[in-house]
């Protein structure tokens, strides 16, 4: 069968940097293929190759005569005099009948429901919503697809999901939404030293078949080494060697050597950072309210006593105040009324979606260094700045290149690197996953998982929320706020239960007559836990977990010798009450567990 699209033998090159070497893949019609790669090594560049928007070395690329190609890049620009609907049908196909009332619904699909606005007045993530539509209502052939879930709220993503997984096309695509990968992609590429490999099947069997390929490269590295100390040896003996076989054996050791002196393939080691110490009071939010003139409410009257060392995720749609949310309590906004109180130990170290400020002029390293020159990892244990970026997957190589020929994704990483070079013990991550690599996202859930102070973190990454939370607040919108003791998965699980149980028909209450024709006993049913008694099991779950920690914490830190009287007195006031609550709350799941069998 003749693909949609053929690549055959691309090589890339940008200055001296080798992008893509020797790279052969085919997209067929209904192939769902996704592009997996660190950032810098090429993706976005493979992407503008394949859409005419860049050249290149050397290689052929085939398109299927007649076919047409819908291309959402990373950056998006509108001519600013139009309106949002100009704009967007402007890049839809004009003898398309359907394009106007397909490109409406779309847009109110992805929360744009003012057509008429001047584009320019959108946010940056608005157009790249619109920049979606467009694409989306072209009804192409072949879609190409760059980080297309950025700037999506978790409804929108989801939605996006089901329309590309109804597609009779081509897809390819760039994105490291690991659940969206799971469940559109049939086919992964994966881009790994400038040569691409191909998993025929979606992000777990990519998982699973690309550990077998660097298991089975890194022992074959171990063997050529081995292999290689014992050539070594005899080159050491013989240098003056001239016949046919021994000069056969020194090409051969040629090979070798290439082979030995291969970088192995390793996971980075655990990065965990010595948190400044932290009290047990950390902030309360005492009934705030705040709405911007003539915007929505976005908090009303709202109550919350953070806890220590807890992680909460804060997930809504987009516009609900979220990123708000973070500024009131970091003080860059303030409330109408109420307040936010902090405790005097919390060091925040944070993220923000536009925090971003280097001068590109600098070199990578220099950028960190000004931050730190050494990071104490606690334990007598130190990394340097060089030590520290190439955990977060910067070459020394890298780290020498000025800022200014970085990927996108690699300055918000650089700039991860420097907000975690702080040494924060309480982490304020806004929309941290939008242009980080899986690679990169894996070293920061592990990161997080072990992290040893407070974390709060908004994000539209169902996986990532899923790994590092274990508290939601939800935003609703017009101030309703839903404190959801759980990860996503937990809340949407329960989101449906209760749908169901909304639509589920009532039971006819019971007459009191009895049918005396049935004279067989009934055995009682056994009840069974209801909805609200669910959520507080699983909210005791979480509670005990905390408690359990908390109270682990307090009496290791009252074994060290070294721990003053204030710190002391605090503990010795608190370990009764944790104690207590401890007790009843473990009381209280034995008597929900045994209801629930």
């Amino acid at each position: 069968m003749t693909p949609n699209l053929d690549v055959q033998h691309l090589s890339k090159r940008i200055g001296d940097l080798i992008l893509l070497d020797d790279v052969s893949f085919s997209l067929h019609e209904g192939q769902r293929l996704a592009l997996i790669a660190r950032n810098g090594t090429g993706k976005t560049t493979l992407l503008n190759i394949l859409s005419g928007k860049e050249g290149y070395e050397e290689g052929h690329i085939v398109l299927r005569n007649g076919l047409t190609v819908g291309y959402l890049e990373q950056d998006t620009h509108f001519p600013p005099h139009l309106s949002v609907r100009e704009a967007v049908m402007q890049k839809v196909r004009a003898d398309d009948d359907n394009a106007p009332l397909r490109v409406e619904q779309i847009l109110t699909k992805l929360n744009i429901r003012n057509l008429e606005q001047p584009v320019c007045t959108l946010s940056g993530g608005q157009q790249k919503r619109a920049a979606l539509a467009a694409v989306l209502a072209q009804n192409p052939d072949i879609l190409i697809l760059d980080e297309p879930t950025n700037h999506l709220d978790i409804e929108m993503t989801e939605w996006l999901e089901n329309y590309l997984g109804r597609l009779t096309g081509s897809l390819l695509l760039v994105t490291h939404d690991r659940y969206f990968l799971n469940n559109i992609c049939t086919d992964i590429i994966e881009i790994d030293g400038q040569k691409l490999y191909h998993y025929r099947g979606n992000y777990e069997y990519y998982l699973e078949k690309r550990q077998e390929r660097l298991d089975a490269t890194n022992a074959g590295i171990d063997r050529a080494r081995n292999l290689y100390r014992t050539e070594l040896e005899w080159m050491r003996r013989m240098p003056q060697a001239r016949g046919h076989k021994a000069r056969s054996r020194v090409e051969a050791f040629n090979d070798l050597e290439r082979l030995a002196k291969t970088r192995q393939t390793e996971q980075a080691a655990r990065l965990e950072m010595k948190a400044t110490y932290i009290g047990s009071k950390i902030f309360e939010a005492a009934y705030v309210s705040k709405q911007f003139p003539d915007g929505p409410v976005i908090l009303k009257d709202f109550y919350y006593n953070f806890s220590r060392y807890e992680k909460m995720g804060i997930v809504g749609p987009n516009g609900t105040g979220k990123s708000t949310f973070l500024k009131l309590l970091l003080g860059q906004e303030k409330p109408d009324s109420g307040r936010f109180i902090v405790g005097e130990t919390v060091r925040f170290g944070y993220y923000a979606q536009e925090g971003m400020q280097f001068d590109e002029q600098m070199k990578v390293i220099d950028a960190v260094r000004r931050v730190a020159e050494v990071v104490d990892l606690g334990g007598g244990r130190k990394l340097t700045a060089m030590q520290f970026l190439s955990h977060f997957l910067f070459p020394p190589r890298r780290q020498q290149d000025y800022i200014y020929k970085l990927s996108g994704g690699e300055r918000r990483r650089l700039y991860l690197c420097t907000v975690l070079m702080q040494q924060p013990n309480f982490l304020i991550l806004d929309e941290p996953t939008n242009d980080l690599d899986i690679d990169t996202l894996q070293i920061l859930e592990d990161y997080l998982a072990h992290f040893h102070g407070c974390v709060i973190c908004v994000s539209h990454d169902r996986y990532f929320t899923d790994k590092v939370v274990d508290h939601l607040l939800v935003f609703h919108g017009n101030g309703r706020v839903e404190d959801f003791p759980g990860n996503y998965t937990q809340y949407r699980e329960t989101q449906k239960l209760r749908a169901a149980e909304a639509a589920s028909p009532r039971k006819e209450a019971p007459t009191g007559k009895r049918d005396w024709k049935d004279s067989t006993p009934q055995s009682p049913k056994k009840r069974r836990l209801t909805f609200k008694e669910r959520q507080e099991l699983a909210a005791l779950d979480q509670e005990i977990a905390a408690l359990e920690a908390e109270k682990n914490t307090i009496e290791t830190e009252l074994c060290n010798s070294q721990i003053d009287t204030a710190t002391i007195t605090a503990h010795a006031r608190r370990l009764p009450v944790l104690t207590a609550r401890l007790d009843a709350a473990s009381d209280r799941w034995l008597e929900l567990s045994e209801i629930e069998g």
